[in-house]
């Protein structure tokens, strides 16, 4: 892809150290892009949590966001989960590498939410418990999945979603970029309740309609925020003021982790899904009125040339 200057996408983010922390192990990058095939608009967003209580987890967050970046840029056309995918193995090995080489480093690691939209287009990766939010025609929902303890708990009918919220083991990360083992992108995106792995994974690719707004996030925000609060800013101010109002609310709420967060709204202009134009209805209109005097010509013509012609004498 190449880079652009403009985002066919509205977005703003922000970042924050927070109030109880000592550095900010979260990182984040929105970048625009045109596919080379056909000079499609492209935006990639990316959020990256540098895992709590290990070392160097900023350093892990940062690398994992330009690792995936480089990947991503790669991408030429056709279907980009295949690139998206290849792009977070290859972070989680630089990760590794790197934390493998330096004592300092030892342990570091990141989770990461991706959101790359080529034309209208959503495509989705997440590994950890960075969160993708999607708020469409007046319904939040979380479109990515927590890889925690207490979401495989949830899963398995152990715990109540109510129960989860204050466990003991609520940030315990089942997955993440770094460790001794690659991570495993996980491309669900469920859009409704009860929805199988298979069905989640085709939303893949889905047109975002006009209205649309994404919210990629770190737990430093849904820790301090609820969802009827995310909701409230989303739906109701624009986008600026909506990513300055959550800021505000989880640093209000005691903001006792960084804090990032990126809002994306639906694309717009002609990759934007919408009705034919006038011209372009009219055009069609003739199109098809040309169409249908050449064939009665036709038809008269042979009917003429083999004497059925029924106005002869």
């Amino acid at each position: 892809m190449i880079a652009d200057q403009q985002s066919h996408i509205t977005y703003a983010a922000r970042t924050d150290m927070g109030k109880k922390r000592r550095v900010n192990e979260d990182r984040y990058i929105v970048r625009a892009y045109r596919v080379e095939e056909n000079r499609t608009p492209a935006l990639l967003a990316i959020v990256a949590d540098g895992i709590g209580g290990h070392q160097a987890g900023d350093i892990a967050a940062q690398l994992t966001v330009e690792t995936i970046t480089q990947g991503v840029a790669t991408f030429q056309g056709g279907d980009p989960l295949p690139c998206l995918q290849s792009a977070i193995i290859e972070a989680g090995r630089v990760v590794s590498t790197n934390a493998a080489e330096s004592e300092r480093l030892a342990g570091m690691g990141s989770t990461v939410a991706v959101a790359l939209i080529v034309g209208p287009r959503l495509y989705t990766v997440t590994v950890g418990d960075s969160r993708i939010y999607l708020l469409r025609q007046g319904r939040l929902r979380q479109v990515s999945i927590d890889h925690t303890w207490v979401q495989e708990a949830i899963d398995y009918d152990i715990i109540s979603p109510e129960e989860a919220k204050d466990h003991p083991q609520a940030h315990v990360i089942r997955r993440h970029i770094g460790g001794k083992q690659l991570p495993e992108p996980d491309i669900r995106m469920p859009l409704e309740d009860g929805e199988n792995d298979s069905r989640a994974i085709s939303n893949q690719g889905m047109h975002l309609k006009r209205g649309d707004r994404l919210l990629l996030c770190t737990d430093g925000l849904t820790d301090m925020v609820t969802d009827l609060e995310i909701y409230q800013a989303l739906k109701e101010k624009p986008v600026e003021e909506a990513a300055e109002s959550l800021l505000d609310l989880a640093l209000d709420h005691g903001g006792h982790d960084n804090i990032t967060l990126i809002i994306l709204a639906a694309p717009k202009g002609r990759h934007q899904e919408r009705p034919r134009s006038k011209f372009g209805c009219l055009l069609a209109a003739a199109v098809s009125s040309l169409i249908l005097i050449l064939i009665t010509a036709l038809a008269l013509v042979a009917v003429w040339w083999f004497g059925f012609w029924p106005w002869s004498p």
